[in-house]
């Protein structure tokens, strides 16, 4: 079977004893007939919130926060149409900046940007990249109910009106991509990032993929920080299908429109499956830019698994293993799996020299490898930026990639197939 790979496909030969029970793909919405026009009726229609080009009247700094490559946001078509509207507002393009929210990813250079926003706007509009390790770049704004201590960018709190421009999508610790998440952990400074991300740290939480929002307190935290900002804060999101089509813009508050977004997200990408299999076969697409982001695959789909069963995710990773750190750890999988129940409930009150934000990844770990198997397919991933993955077999070839699976289901094996695991997650 062909599968996406990247902006090509691979083909995939399961074992011949193995049946597929299914092929599951994201709900069949239908895109929007003009995207110019759906971004335009969006700022026409915001929701909870005044238009744009009125709250643009009152602002004299602007500050617009875009996700970065990482994400598959069609921000070039959004900022000609954002910008259009500050401009009909009355303000300069020199009152504008746009700060990318990186959260802990790599810093982006003047082609990324253009790559992202365009190059008109890339080379008119002041720019600069989050640096969430610089204290000296954030501006402290309080404490949350839940003790996160709230610093964002400087150049953000500074605006007289925050835009927020980012792709509403499956995510396993906010539920859904999106809204205020361009803030936190978009451009919020490295203790900000690492108590939101703790939060969910607990049997309840640590998988939160296409949750209710309201259910998920990372995603209530979140927001209650970014209502700390002074200035209104409106949200131009998209939401996308696995071709990257636009389905549906939203705009307006950063909660309420977004809520309206994830309801068209949620009917998207939530797929429903008749039971739970032995193994499923995921690609990491459309989420594939790196081993970081081609993980989400893995969260978004193991709840389709049998305990016992077995994940296979194929990795497309463009740019390697991304801004993944950790060290190897002291044992191998097979005692890692004996002593997960026992490590997992201690990450949440140990410190990590990686930051905050690596022991929810490593406690999401623990929780699988009780449970399940994990392979992943990644050839383009530098061995040694996987040693400290340790709860997955990670693998170059198809060659290392059948035996391991044949010796997990020599004989008979229920699959099923999800070709866009990173924007697809299972209905049991």
């Amino acid at each position: 079977m062909k599968l996406p790979w990247g902006a090509d496909t691979i083909d995939v030969d399961l074992p011949p004893e193995w049946s597929v029970a299914g092929v599951f793909e994201p709900n069949p919405l239908p895109p929007a007939a003009d995207p110019d026009e759906a971004v335009r009726q969006a700022l026409c229609s915001p929701i909870g919130s005044p238009e744009l080009v009125e709250l643009a009247r009152r602002a004299g700094k602007v500050a617009i926060v875009v996700d970065d490559l990482s994400r598959p946001t069609p921000a070039r078509l959004l900022m000609t149409h954002i910008v259009a509207e500050l401009e009909a507002a009355g303000l300069p393009r020199s009152a504008i900046t746009v700060v990318t929210a990186l959260g802990t990813h790599r810093a982006m250079s003047q082609d990324d940007l253009a790559r992202k926003i365009g190059r008109e706007w890339a080379d008119t509009l002041a720019w600069e990249n989050h640096n969430y390790a610089d204290a000296a770049r954030h501006t402290v704004l309080g404490t949350t109910r839940r003790g996160t201590p709230v610093a964002l960018n400087s150049t953000v709190c500074a605006a007289d009106l925050v835009i927020l421009v980012g792709v509403i999508e499956p995510h396993v610790s906010a539920s859904f991509g999106g809204g205020y998440k361009n803030l936190i952990p978009g451009v919020a400074d490295a203790r900000t990032i690492g108590a939101t991300h703790t939060l969910n740290l607990t049997p309840a939480t640590f998988n939160m993929t296409g949750r209710p929002c309201e259910e998920n307190p990372m995603r209530l935290d979140l927001e209650e920080a970014g209502a700390m900002l002074r200035a209104p804060v409106f949200i131009v999101n998209v939401v996308l299908d696995r071709w990257l089509r636009v389905v549906r813009v939203v705009a307006g508050h950063p909660v309420r429109a977004h809520r309206e977004g994830v309801k068209t997200c949620a009917a998207l990408c939530g797929v429903r499956i008749p039971r739970l299999a032995d193994v499923v076969l995921t690609t990491s697409y459309p989420m594939d830019i790196d081993l970081r982001q081609g993980l989400k695959a893995v969260a978004n789909n193991i709840r389709a698994v049998r305990p016992g069963g077995m994940l296979i995710n194929l990795v497309r990773a463009e740019e390697g293993a991304g801004h993944m750190s950790g060290r190897k750890p002291p044992f191998g999988r097979a005692t890692l799996k004996r002593l997960a129940p026992l490590l997992a409930p201690a990450v949440r009150y140990t410190r990590s020299p990686e930051g905050e934000e690596f022991k929810f990844f490593t406690y999401f770990g623990l929780r699988m490898v009780r449970r399940y198997d994990v392979a992943l397919y990644a050839p383009s991933v530098p061995k040694r930026a996987t040693e400290s993955i340790a709860f997955a077999h990670i693998v170059a070839s198809f060659d290392e990639l059948w035996p391991i699976a044949r010796k997990k289901f020599p004989r008979r094996a229920e699959v099923i197939v999800v070709p866009a695991g990173g924007v697809t997650y299972p209905l049991v």
